[in-house]
């Protein structure tokens, strides 16, 4: 049995989101060790209850991974010995311009990159070390099909998935031959407050739950990608394989624009 197929102890941040939470009660088994970090003290606390009663041993810890010294600090503490087997990195933030064309507000474009590209980083390079010593280790690092090609109402948050995606195909390349694996997770529409307050069209959007199952049986086969919808991600893909002005013209037919 591949050593991806039943890790014993899986880290997730972001766990009171919508996919980190559902990741979670995925995860919870007897045996298996859980480690949720969230900004939301009471969600991650009835979280933690619906694990423990599926048998796992769970840790929790309420912060912000915008605080990054604290943040890298807890990581360091809890690798400390051993790293977790699974790190699921899923925090993230989405901002968007206005109803008539209105920029992103500023300060949200600043939490948002702090949240999906620095403290995923920072939540790697943590990890990192403890998974190289033992020699294996998996990191899933979510990004987005908004990856494959940037989104006129979303493009900060295209952006900072962008980042993901290709830090993460590098970071695959890099520590493969010492038995870790990375893998980008890139999701279409998933049912959650961010996505309920994202604007425009939301097709093929899953329920968390059902994200979750897809997501934790793709990370046994150790994919450099994990994207789905099928179909969704098939017609994000040839967004960025058309020239450009193509792409565009499809985005406003389709009404991803203000």
């Amino acid at each position: 049995m591949s050593r991806y197929a039943r890790p014993k102890s899986v880290l997730i941040t972001g766990a009171t989101g919508g996919i980190g939470s559902a990741l979670a009660v995925c995860y919870a088994a007897p045996g298996v060790r859980l480690v949720l970090h969230g900004r939301r003290q009471a969600q991650l606390a009835a979280l933690a209850t619906r694990c423990t009663a599926a048998g796992a041993d769970v840790l929790t810890a309420v912060g912000d991974v915008r605080e990054r010294p604290q943040f890298r600090a807890w990581l360091a503490e809890i690798c400390t010995g051993d790293a977790p087997d699974l790190v699921l990195v899923t925090a993230g933030l989405n901002t968007h311009v206005g109803a008539q064309g209105e920029a992103e507000d500023w300060a949200s474009v600043e939490a948002l990159l702090e949240v999906n590209v620095w403290a995923a980083m920072a939540t790697v390079d943590a990890v990192l070390p403890a998974m190289r010593r033992r020699g294996h280790g998996q990191i899933a690092l979510f990004s987005s099909l908004a990856a494959f090609h940037g989104l006129p109402l979303t493009p900060s948050y295209s952006a900072s998935k962008a980042a993901i995606k290709a830090y993460g195909e590098a970071l695959r390349g890099w520590l493969a031959p010492e038995g870790i694996a990375v893998n980008v997770v890139m999701p279409g529409y998933v049912d959650s407050l961010m996505c309920r307050e994202m604007p425009g069209p939301k097709p093929c959007q899953w329920p968390a739950e059902r994200a979750a199952r897809v997501i934790q049986a793709g990370l046994r086969a150790n994919p450099a990608r994990l994207s789905f919808p099928r179909l969704l991600a098939f017609g994000c893909w040839w967004l960025a394989v058309l020239p450009a002005a193509v792409s565009s013209r499809l985005l406003r037919v389709l009404r991803y624009v203000p």
